[in-house]
């Protein structure tokens, strides 16, 4: 037979355990790993696994830009996909949870923005062949380099 302090011990024991599985339930977190084109390395946070895609690229980008990294990439999120490092080619939606892709490690790439000036890249590539480095860098950064 149980004494009354065991009782008592044996009741908040439960309560503790009920207690700690439905905050389990309620937030899953993670640990992700997210590569960050064009830098050194990776980045890596705790994330709930019910957080939206867009919401964790914009802890990536804080995150990044507290350290000092570089390149300098901005804040706003709009400005990047994120892909399953895993995964195919297809970026991961922003209205989706991280959690529902059953992975942790991702890239993040910055958009590629082309103005009505600029060149699609494999003219770039044909230019760059022909006209060698001195013709690519004046037409890129708009400066003459002149030869000898």
């Amino acid at each position: 037979m149980k004494s009354g302090f065991e009782k008592m011990v044996l009741q908040k024991n439960k309560k503790k355990g009920r207690y700690e599985d439905e905050t389990r339930r309620k937030s899953t977190r993670f640990l992700v790993t997210i590569n960050i084109m064009g830098s050194a390395g990776p980045i890596r946070f705790v994330v709930n696994e019910k957080e939206v895609v867009s919401g964790v690229i914009e802890t990536a980008l804080k995150s990044y830009a507290r350290e000092g990294r570089l390149p300098v990439l901005g804040f706003d999120a709009t400005n990047f996909f994120l892909y399953c490092a895993n995964a195919g080619f297809d970026a991961v939606s922003p209205l989706e949870a991280i959690g529902s892709f059953g992975v942790r490690n991702f890239v993040l790439c910055k958009k590629q923005v082309y103005s009505s000036k600029t060149v699609p890249q494999s003219e770039l590539v044909s230019q760059k062949s022909s006209g060698g480095w001195k013709a690519w860098l004046n037409k890129s950064l708009g400066l003459k380099i002149l030869s000898h």
